[in-house]
């Protein structure tokens, strides 16, 4: 049994370490994205502050935050579909070619 103990608290980090990596990098994205809002809005206000004969714009709605959410959910998929990979590689069901070929696959490569 110390075997499946000790693939089961492998498993708990290696899940671990993929939602840690994955909430930083979802949160870095949103925080760019809201930066880059930012810069947009404050260039439309620039521009329309130094020409005041033409009325400004209606404002222009946000973006949906489902939009929002697909980068972060493919994100988590694909860190799930790298966690799986890698356990069947570490159970030696696949080998280092096939491995790194799905890998390739998942990442767009």
């Amino acid at each position: 049994m110390p075997g499946l103990i000790g693939t089961m608290a492998r498993t708990a980090v290696i899940a671990g370490t993929a939602t840690t990596v994955s909430n930083r990098v979802s949160r870095r994205q949103a925080g760019r994205w809201a930066e880059q809002e930012q810069a947009q809005a404050y260039r439309e206000q620039a521009y329309y502050q130094q020409s005041p004969a033409q009325p400004a714009p209606a404002a222009v709605p946000a973006a949906p935050a489902a939009a929002e959410a697909l980068p972060a959910e493919d994100m988590n998929h694909k860190l799930a579909q790298l966690q799986q990979l890698g356990e069947l590689k570490a159970q030696g069901i696949l080998t280092d070619e096939e491995f790194q070929a799905e890998k390739a696959k998942i990442l767009g490569h």
